[in-house]
């Protein structure tokens, strides 16, 4: 809980709804890369988060612990059941995915 994540240097957005969408890399290889300019596609894709996500990522700014990160959703999410499972098992899956680190 005393963890302080912080985001990867990814570009993001966050709509008018406040629902966040990460830009992030297909490939990060040379190979990777120029098999999508070959099939003249994107290197990238937008990995949109549901509302608890978008919020949890926007406090993800290196400065907040874990447990403070809890209590600032707990006040925005009264009715959500295990929204403490629900926190770490996303960060945990940011983490994996490297999109996030402590």
């Amino acid at each position: 809980m005393t963890y302080v994540p912080k985001r990867g240097a990814f570009p993001w957005s966050t709509n008018d709804t406040g629902i966040v969408a990460i830009t992030v890399p297909k490939f990060t290889g040379k190979i990777g890369q120029s098999f999508c300019k070959v099939l003249k596609r994107q290197n990238t894709f937008e990995a949109h988060l549901d509302q608890l996500g978008s919020l949890i990522w926007t406090f993800c700014d290196g400065t907040k612990t874990v447990k403070e990160i809890l209590e600032l959703i707990t006040k925005q999410f009264p009715n959500e059941k295990n929204i403490d499972q629900r926190l770490f098992l996303f960060l945990q899956q940011l983490k994996a995915l490297n999109y996030l680190s402590y």
